[in-house]
């Protein structure tokens, strides 16, 4: 079937990127829509048109869906990719795009609402026998059916916001005593958050391991799960480290666990690319929610399978037919990807503003960046410290961090703080590279979130401070002026970040 000519991102940065290139590779042409800041952003750049929805605020621009319509309008784009995050899980916007006479590269709205309710999403689940974490399928009505279920149940428990994510709305409960005011505490973020104040109740489960699986639908009937993505490593129940096939499931599992998700995404008639997020722990695994939309991790996916799941997203929403079955889809290797972001982890995740003044990037076999920052580039506090995506690919999971430790010795961002350090230390760490997960792995490990030496630009300086001292001293020289060029002029060896000072341009 015939492919779009032209499809609107409503989306900015690295996603927005990595959509624009598979755009490009199929031959359709992009539109970018962007705030005011975003107007020089790589997304505009790089796209073949660009629209200004309004100021800096997201209220006022990248969630303004009447101005992306009238963008996409304007610019004769068929169809509209939401990317994740801003309003890719809203059914209202789905429902807006179909009802302009474009089409939504996702589900359906009805998709999307019934697995944005969560307690209408364990219903379901229920339904489709897939195992769900037990606990309520309803919302608590107050303060006293939330104390009645917790002695049900046995403490601990965990109170969760029907209409969200992200852990807004989210809080352990280990003494009865604490529960009345953690449940009046959960049900306000949860009001402020989504506009819902419900919040359910379930079993809280000590250790688990956060598993998902991704399924992709089309429109004729057949839905495959393309095998699972490990992504234990968090904090804050935001996601840090992501890596594909999991350590820790058999074979046998990982077809139960994909049949599981196959039968859910069956259940809402899901078309697309979508991800079934389960806990696991004890060999068990229980239903956690269901992300309608394409995940920040799909690249590890994307590189042990082959398979570009933004094209498919694309060829599914034209109309094309999966040409594959499940017993034709292989895994190929280890892929690991780390969240690049402009936090500083040793300070409780504060985010960091700035310019960015410098960058390297890493490269080489099995190395991808999905970045959506380049030189020059202003980040603020107006969205998502996401700055890029660093993924490796090799054959086996040791050799898969290996690489990635060298990729991340080899990025150089400069201008913020990032949370690079952070991942270095991660992929250091010896239970991280035995497996030993689960997504209590950085309170388990505190000692990673400690303060190290002295980084940035004042290490930097004292570094090649020190290095021209040594120098002249060994050469019987007076030690040189600290002028620009002086590090490259005066030493043409010595290296920071992985990469030789003086290198050919």
């Amino acid at each position: 079937m015939p492919l779009f000519q032209k499809i609107l991102v409503a989306n900015r940065g690295e996603i927005a990127v990595r959509i624009i290139r598979g755009c490009r590779e199929l031959g359709i042409a992009t539109v970018a829509v962007h705030s005011e800041p975003d107007a020089r952003s790589p997304h505009v750049l790089l796209a073949d048109e660009a629209v200004l929805l309004g100021p800096a605020p997201s209220a006022e621009s990248y969630l303004r869906i009447d101005r992306i319509l009238e963008a996409a309008h304007a610019t004769g784009a068929q169809a509209v990719h939401p990317g994740y995050g801003f309003l890719a899980e809203r059914a209202p916007f789905a429902e807006a795009v179909e009802g302009a006479g474009l089409v939504f590269l996702g589900p359906t709205a009805d998709t999307i609402r019934s697995m944005g309710d969560k307690t209408e999403a364990r219903r379901r689940m229920q339904a489709a026998r897939v195992p769900i974490v037990p606990g309520l399928v309803d919302p608590l009505a107050d303060v006293d059916e939330a104390v009645a279920a917790a002695e049900e149940l046995g403490y601990p428990v965990l109170l969760k916001a029907s209409a969200g994510g992200g852990g807004k709305g989210m809080r352990v409960v280990d003494d009865p005593a604490e529960l009345p005011r953690a449940f009046e505490s959960a049900a306000r973020e949860a009001l402020a958050a989504f506009g819902d104040g419900s919040v359910y109740l379930e079993r809280y489960l000590s250790r688990p391991r956060h598993i998902e699986i991704q399924v992709l639908g089309d429109t004729h009937g057949r839905v495959v799960h393309l095998a699972e993505r490990e992504c234990s490593i968090q904090r804050r129940h935001q996601k840090l480290v992501e890596e594909a096939p999991s350590a820790v499931l058999t074979p046998e599992e990982r077809a139960a666990m994909g049949a599981a998700a196959v039968r859910a995404a069956e259940a809402v008639d899901y078309r697309g690319a979508g991800t079934v997020e389960f806990l696991y722990q004890d060999g068990e695994f229980f239903f956690l929610e269901m992300n309608t939309r394409l995940q920040v991790e799909h690249p590890v996916t994307e590189l042990i399978t082959g398979l570009d799941l933004v094209q498919w997203q694309i060829r599914v929403a034209a109309g094309e037919a999966l040409p594959f079955t499940q017993d034709d889809v292989a895994l190929n290797g280890h892929a690991i990807e780390c969240r690049i972001t402009s936090e500083d982890p040793f300070h409780g995740f504060l985010p960091s503003t700035g310019r960015i003044d410098h960058m390297e990037v890493p490269t080489g076999p099995g190395v991808r960046w999905d970045g959506g920052i380049e030189p020059g580039f202003d980040v603020g506090l107006h969205y998502d410290p996401l700055l890029g995506k660093l993924i490796v690919h090799a054959d086996t999971r040791e050799a898969a961090i290996d690489r990635m430790a060298r990729a991340l010795d080899e990025l150089v961002i400069r201008g913020v703080d990032t949370c690079v350090p952070l991942h270095r230390r991660i992929m250091a760490h010896e239970a991280f590279r035995a497996g030993d997960l689960s997504i209590r792995f950085l309170e388990e490990y505190d000692a990673l979130l400690e303060e190290g030496p002295a980084s940035g630009v004042d290490a930097t300086a004292a570094a090649v401070a020190a290095a021209l001292l040594e120098h002249a001293h060994r050469s019987g020289r007076a030690a040189p002026r600290m002028g620009a060029g002086a590090a490259t002029t005066a030493l043409s060896g010595w290296r920071a970040s992985g990469w030789p000072w003086n290198r050919p341009a």
